[in-house]
């Protein structure tokens, strides 16, 4: 491997680390959710501060992390969760040949994103390079031992984060979401109550412990199409958040929405986490969202 084309030698692989990107939207009516990074927002950020395009493929490390090699060096930066691997979260870092960096558990958060400026290569698939684990297909699930080629991504330079707009989107345990469809089906309101994440939490969705729900009217529903972030009431009445490798159809009732601008939150929620709702409208979703790709993209979260 010529030192244009560095490598990342996995020593270790931490509890759970596969590549994501941004995902491959479009594919529901085959049946393909989107998969990609749980927090994309941490993601893009990544990328973006080690002069990358802000969809390349990265590592995605969940719970605790890995301990990985740089045999030619590289520049990358660590963005999510904290995993006390000593670099500064949320900054570009070089290193040098030979430079091992070491995650461990998780301090705060979920999952960390390890970026690295060129992007990790992997074949697409459905022109992704995301790991769908539900289904093996597309990405790839990090093991000890493996070789990861850095590929050509690094377009632009390398950044520094403004930590005054960096803490405008530090993930959120007051989660904004709009009303569901079905949510007049139900006698109490979604938002009344707090709820623990569940150790049934996975990249499909989150069940979450606390107030069960009874429906008005007690029937089934026919199956339509599940959105990103849909809140569904399963038979024991349980609310579960539906993920970024959701089920693209069901019959199960959706009481909510998880905004699309507080998905990256749901994405650093871990088990046991406590976490209540606020409903807003349909419009206040939508000036959300744009005030966060603003944000991101007029240049203002770097200095």
């Amino acid at each position: 491997m010529s030192a244009s084309h560095p490598s990342i030698e996995v020593l270790e692989a931490g509890m759970f680390t596969t590549v994501q990107d941004l995902g491959r939207p479009g594919y529901g009516p085959m049946g393909v959710s989107a998969s990609g990074a749980a927090d994309a927002l941490s993601l893009r950020v990544g990328n973006l501060l080690v002069g990358n395009h802000e969809g390349a493929a990265a590592l995605e490390m969940t719970l605790s992390g890995g301990t990985f090699a740089f045999p030619q060096g590289g520049v990358v930066a660590l963005t999510g969760s904290d995993l006390g691997s000593g670099l500064p979260l949320w900054t570009a870092c070089t290193l040098e040949a030979g430079d091992v960096l070491r995650c461990g558990k998780s301090f705060t958060g979920a999952r960390c994103y390890l970026c690295v400026r060129g992007g990790i290569s992997v074949p697409l698939f459905l022109g992704s390079a995301s790991t769908h684990v539900l289904t093996g297909l597309g990405g790839h699930v990090v093991a000890r031992g493996d070789v990861l080629h850095v590929g050509e991504e690094g377009v632009g330079r390398i950044r520094v984060a403004n930590p005054g707009a960096l803490l405008r989107i530090s993930p959120r345990k007051v989660i904004r979401a709009t009303d569901g469809p079905q949510s007049g089906w139900f006698r109490s309101s979604f938002f009344a109550g707090k709820y623990t994440v569940t150790e049934e939490a996975n990249r499909m969705g989150l069940r979450l412990g606390g107030a069960t729900f009874e429906m008005e009217r007690p029937g089934k529903m026919l199956s339509e199409g599940v959105a990103l972030g849909a809140v569904q009431i399963a038979a024991g009445g349980q609310p579960i958040i539906m993920f970024v490798e959701q089920q693209t159809t069901g019959g199960y009732p959706k009481i909510a929405n998880v905004i699309a601008a507080d998905m990256h939150s749901v994405g650093q929620l871990r088990p046991r986490d406590e976490v209540r709702f606020v409903r807003v409208s349909l419009e206040e979703a939508r000036e959300s969202l744009r005030k966060q790709e603003k944000l991101i993209g007029s240049g203002d979260l770097f200095l």
